[in-house]
């Protein structure tokens, strides 16, 4: 059941931008009803075809087409590095030294529908988690923050997921690398007008009755004075088999009835841990939706939601590496989706979407003109928030020299102070003395809330070195960063199975709702 991911390198996705943002609130909220929504795209389901049994809908948070994109190009560098290898007698004086074969679609990008949807929410074209996947789980449109409510905080929306629960008796799954209450899926079934209300939200999970949910810790699960009786407590006296070890996951079968599963291995924030610091031996994601399909199975049908949570993570962090990883990470998870439709052709929906793009990633950067160099990052074996535990730390505690620092740089990220000029990987004097002056302040008592313009520009509020190793690192590689926050780009919609059909085209992301509404004629 164990699975390493394909690759863990990095590269860097295509299409810039950074919308801005409301501040103010319209004095007329944009909300799109469900009605309106479901008027455009009824006909059009209802003809796709029948109804499917099985649903799964993957969402990569963060994910717009330069994530998948990066992570493609990355796939296609790094055979095309391995061509080369295997075929030395072929000329190199090429631009960039070797043969382009193009990119290595992840397994979606060659689903037979591809849509695209737009993800503004009702004060923000730089929308937030909290809004976009209510419009996915809803249909309604609502103020970044806000989970399954309208911008009064007062009216409450159904999901998609507790009317097929309610309605037609399907089972229901929710996965995520990330907390299991963070906010995508919250979406799924909670109705908070903040999504920082953790402990509110856990208790909608619970009362959920939803029979899998699997992946990071429950964040505040005693509440944000830690006085409040444990969630996990409620859950157990709810009827649910909560798990704490990968031993005991494995042992999670339907017979169990309601199963929560908390990953074993938990990292920054208890949520699961990046890919590039996934041991062998450690359950990815997915081995999580392999377990829920084993615990939700049955002969009424079932609905499954997993989040790649840690793709917007790193995107925020601008780890151009980890972002990758992740990245192909969701597509292993999807392809346990698709080996289990082709047991059920005739019954399975499988759509994969991202909530938002995060962090303007590029492929392409102005210090390499028109070059990208990708397989550097195959040097790149750990994740920032890793590095910044196992290393930036102790570094200031036992105030570590500069010089002995960069010799855990090289080793983790390839980065060089010397080398032949031939290396791409080795530092330049500009790029050395970013890292002294980054690696000075990593050194102090910092307070990125306190950082000045050019610091912020520099370093978002990660800690300097870390962040800085990462971005001499991507733009080496050929791609960068334009943001620390979301942007507004549209998402990309795949589809493949029942009802395909029904997703492809450019609309809103209310519309992904209103798609599976019809298609699944819930009321």
């Amino acid at each position: 059941m164990m699975r390493k991911q394909l690759l863990a390198g990095v590269l860097s996705g295509a299409m810039l931008l950074g919308l801005t943002a409301c501040a103010s609130a319209p004095a007329e909220p944009a909300v799109q009803t469900v009605e309106t929504s479901a008027t455009i795209s009824a006909a059009t389901v209802q003809s796709a075809a029948k109804a499917p049994k099985y649903v799964f809908l993957f969402i990569g948070d963060g994910m717009s087409y330069p994530q998948f994109q990066a992570a493609a190009d990355y796939l296609g560098a790094a055979s095309d590095a391995d061509y080369m290898q295997a075929e030395p007698s072929i000329d190199r004086s090429a631009r960039g030294g070797a043969v382009l074969n193009g990119p290595k679609n992840l397994n979606f990008m060659n689903f037979d529908v591809a849509g695209s949807a737009i993800t503004y929410d009702s004060c923000s074209f730089a929308p937030d988690s909290a809004s976009t996947a209510t419009s996915i789980a809803t249909g309604y449109k609502t103020y970044s923050g806000m989970i399954n409510v309208d911008e009064t905080g007062t009216k409450s929306y159904e999901t998609i997921a507790e009317k097929l629960h309610k309605q037609k008796g399907w089972k229901v799954g929710v996965i995520s690398s990330v907390n299991l209450n963070h906010a995508t899926p919250a979406a799924f079934y909670a109705h908070q007008a903040s999504r920082n209300d953790y402990y509110e939200i856990g208790q909608e999970m619970v009362s959920s009755g939803f029979e899998y949910f699997a992946g990071g810790a429950l964040k505040k699960p005693t509440g944000a004075n830690k006085d409040q009786k444990d969630l996990y407590k409620l859950a157990e006296e709810a009827g649910y088999q909560v798990s704490y070890t990968q031993a005991d996951a494995e042992k999670a079968t339907a017979k169990d009835g309601k199963v929560i599963l908390i990953d074993e291995h938990l990292a920054d924030s208890d949520a699961m841990d990046y890919e590039l610091d996934r041991s062998e031996s450690d359950w990815a994601l997915a081995d999580y939706v392999e377990k829920g399909i084993e615990v939700l199975n049955n002969n009424k049908g079932f609905f499954m939601m997993c989040e790649g949570g840690k793709i917007d993570w790193a995107c925020h962090a601008n780890d151009a590496g980890s972002t990758v990883a992740d990245t192909v990470a969701l597509a292993d998870a999807v392809q346990v989706a698709m080996d289990f439709a082709k047991q059920h052709p005739a019954e399975t929906l499988i759509l994969v979407t991202g909530d938002h793009e995060t962090g303007g990633l590029t492929i392409g950067y102005a210090g390499t003109d028109y070059d990208t160099y990708l397989t550097n990052l195959t040097s790149q074996k750990i994740s920032y928030a890793q590095f910044d535990e196992q290393y930036v730390a102790k570094y200031k505690e036992n105030k570590t020299p500069f010089a002995t620092a960069m010799k855990d740089v090289e080793t983790l990220f390839g980065l060089k102070t010397s080398g032949a000029a031939t290396d791409k990987l080795v530092l330049t004097a500009y790029e050395t003395q970013r890292l002294k002056e980054a690696y000075a302040l990593a050194m102090t008592e910092f307070d990125s809330g306190k950082y000045t313009q050019a610091q912020y520009a520099l370093y978002g509020t990660y800690n300097p070195f870390s962040v800085t190793v990462t971005h001499i690192l991507n733009n080496k590689s050929g791609v960068d960063f334009s943001s620390y926050s979301h942007t507004g780009l549209p998402v990309a919609v795949f589809a493949d199975g029942v009802g395909q059909d029904a997703f492809g085209g450019y609309y809103d992301n209310t519309q992904i709702y209103a798609k599976m509404a019809s298609l699944l004629s819930v009321k």
